[in-house]
């Protein structure tokens, strides 16, 4: 099976570091692809459209030369564009769902963005110091201490490819209105979440786990950023639930 991986805000595949070549390992026989959200990545120069279902339609097209059917993996606010595109396929399109710490309309807005982050947030966005900027991301994102080669690998990822204060603004808009249609796209899906995420509670989760009864995976210490903070835990879980 082919898989579509998809980062979050402002993120491009290059912020998947080494994880996708973990998960080629760990299943030789599923063909993983990493793509970029429009205003990211290869695409930092193209606007983003301002909603979640408009950005999904772009993503759907780049990959239209990729065979179907797909696994969809996706974090945060690709989590939002990966169960917007399983509600608006042919069934059977999609054969795999894995949501990775991601949050929808169906949760009070200080679930989907804790209240604690806006002040970090704020600190974040007035900082100039490109570097500085990108290693406060990694502290917020992941609980462990960033080593400081990641630090120097994400400061190079945004000098080469800057993601536009447009883009940023666009993809909030669309991530804060997304509100999924109440039809459960798959029988299954696999959320992952993480107790100890700073920046959206895990209770989102369990919000469509309730929902849909889907199977919801709990990590007890790894931050937002759960590729980077604990990426084997991911390749167990997935490991795990893919025979069903």
């Amino acid at each position: 099976m082919h898989w579509i991986l998809l980062r979050g805000l402002t993120r491009e595949q290059a912020h998947w570091g080494a994880f996708r070549e973990r998960l080629e390992r760990a299943f030789p026989e599923h063909h993983f692809h990493a793509v970029d959200l429009p205003g990211t990545g290869v695409h930092f120069r193209d606007p983003s459209p301002g909603t979640i279902a408009a950005i999904r339609e772009k993503v759907q097209h780049q990959v239209s030369h990729i065979p179907k059917p797909y696994g969809l993996m996706a974090l945060s606010m690709g989590g939002m564009i990966a169960l917007d595109w399983a509600q608006h396929v042919p069934e059977g399109e999609i054969q795999a769902l894995v949501l990775i710490n991601t949050s929808c309309g169906f949760s009070p807005p200080w679930h989907r963005m804790r209240p604690g982050t806006w002040p970090r947030v704020l600190k974040m966005l007035a900082r100039r110091e490109l570097f500085d900027r990108e290693a406060d991301i990694l502290r917020l994102t992941c609980n462990r201490e960033p080593e400081l080669a990641t630090m120097k690998h994400w400061y190079s990822i945004q000098r080469q490819r800057p993601v536009s204060v447009g883009t940023a603004w666009q993809q909030l808009r669309a991530a804060a209105s997304f509100t999924p249609n109440q039809r459960r796209p798959l029988p299954d899906a696999l959320l992952l979440a993480s107790k100890a995420d700073r920046i959206v509670h895990w209770r989102c989760s369990e919000a469509l786990e309730q929902r849909w009864q889907w199977t919801l995976k709990l990590h007890p210490t790894a931050g937002h950023d759960l590729p980077l903070d604990d990426p084997e835990w991911i390749v167990t879980q997935l490991r795990q639930w893919l025979p069903r």
